[in-house]
Parts: C-alpha cells; structure tokens; sequence
C-alpha cells in the first residue's frame, strides 16, 4: 500500500489547495478548494479522475470551487458536521473520532476549532499528513475569529500531539509573515531565527514553504508552545496559565 500522492495547488492569492492520489486505486481527493479552475488544470496535467472533495471549514477560500467541480465530477463533499448549515451541498459529515477514507488511505478526523466554531482537521497516519486548514500554520495559526483561547489552545495541542514526522499541509502561504513575527515575539530562538533565514531563502527563490514537519513546528512555531517555559518568559509571562500565554501572543500577532 503505498502512501498518498499530494500535490499543492495554489489558488486565488496565498491559499494552497491539495490533490491527494491514492494510486492503488487511482481515488483522487482534493481540500479545501478555493477555485475550480487551478483544481481542474491540476489534474489534467496528470490524467486524474476528482473522486472526493474534503473541506476543513466554511471559508469560501476553501469551499468556493465546491459545486463546481461536484458539478463535473459527481464526486461527494466531505466536510464538518458542526459546519453543516454554512456548507451547501456536503454529503458525508464528519465529527470528532470520525474516519475517511481515499482509497487504500484512511484518514482520522479531529475537531480543532478556534478559527471557526466547526473546523476539522484530516489526518492520514500512513502518509505522515495532516490537512489542518486554517487552524495550524507554518510558524503560526489562524486567526481566532470565532473560538476561544482555551478552545483553540486545546486545538493546537490535539494537533501538537501527532508524531514529529507528520508533515502540516495548511491552508496559506503566510510562512514568511509568520516568521518575522516568530522572531520578534521570540529573539532568542537560534533555532528559529535559522529557520527564518531558509524561509526568506525558499521564498527569493519563488518557492513554497509547505509543508513542514510537526517536530519542528513544536520546537519553533510560538503558538505550539505557550506552555514552554522559555516561549511564556519571552513574553513576560511566566507561570502563567498556557491558554492565557497563548491568547496573548495570539493579540500581538493580530497587532503585528
């Protein structure tokens, strides 16, 4: 049984959309999809047929090619139960526990909200991959528009606790933003500001920096670690309370 194919296809400004192949049994899934059009380019390039679509949450920059390429494909929308009225058309629903399968691959499902109420995330064990959407970044997080700091800590840890070797396909390319504000909220991090310079490397280039691996998002990503010690003192907060340290680095990246 070999592990999923995954393609990343950027759409519209910074999102990324993923083809994922089972070539065992030739099942194509695509999450989260901004757009149609780069969707169906994607997979004309390599003569795949769309056989699932999977949405993490209810952003249309990551549903809005959802009817379309049902449309031409005939192919069900999988997507969060909690989301179920902010989602048209979803024909499998998913909660926490819950699994899915793309072929041979069998992902587990995991409720992560915080960015929204009902965001999911698709873990796919064998593949080492995780689709998290908006909730995990590459060096940071979503934006809490809906949940609470201890929902979307409690999250962030559910995620934080996969193996090293899984590898975090988020929703965007906002790794290198990220990343200045990583090194600003954490200044002594020598393995971060490392990082931060293959980061701005990669992105000169024209290159992308997803995914990452979850061993190096725990030991860098400042919203992974607000129960860290050193993450908790770079920010004056020592002691404190993980989802109180959390929803303040949380406020100074908003207002970074």
């Amino acid at each position: 049984m070999a592990a999923l194919e995954i393609v990343s296809v950027p759409a519209l400004s910074d999102n990324y959309v993923y083809l994922l192949h089972d070539a065992d049994t030739g099942d194509t899934a695509v999450v989260d999809p901004a757009e149609a059009p780069p969707v169906e380019e994607a997979l004309a390039a390599r003569g795949w047929k769309l056989t699932h679509i999977l949405n993490t949450h209810h952003h249309m920059d990551h549903i809005g090619g959802n009817q379309e390429l049902k449309a031409k494909w005939g192919c069900p929308i999988v997507g969060p139960r909690a989301e179920s009225a902010r989602i048209d058309g979803m024909d499998v629903l998913v909660s926490e526990g819950d699994s899915y399968a793309v072929g041979t691959q069998t992902a587990q499902v995991f409720e992560v909200p915080g960015h929204t109420t009902g965001h999911i995330a698709f873990w796919f064990k064998d593949s080492d991959a995780l689709f998290c959407g908006d909730t995990l970044f590459v060096l940071g997080c979503g934006r809490m528009f809906e949940g609470s700091p201890p929902g979307f800590w409690s999250s962030l840890c559910k995620l934080r606790a996969l193996p090293d070797s899984t590898r975090v396909y988020c929703g965007h390319e906002y790794t290198q933003a990220n990343a200045r504000f990583a090194v600003a909220v954490d200044p002594d991090n020598a393995a971060l500001k490392a990082r931060a310079m293959e980061i701005d490397a990669l992105r000169a280039a024209g290159k992308g920096t997803v995914p990452s691996r979850l061993g190096q998002e725990k030991a860098i990503n400042p919203f992974l670690r607000a129960d860290d010690p050193g993450m908790q003192a770079a920010v004056g907060m020592a002691g404190a309370d993980p989802a109180a340290v959390f929803a303040e680095i949380r406020k100074r990246k908003d207002n970074f």
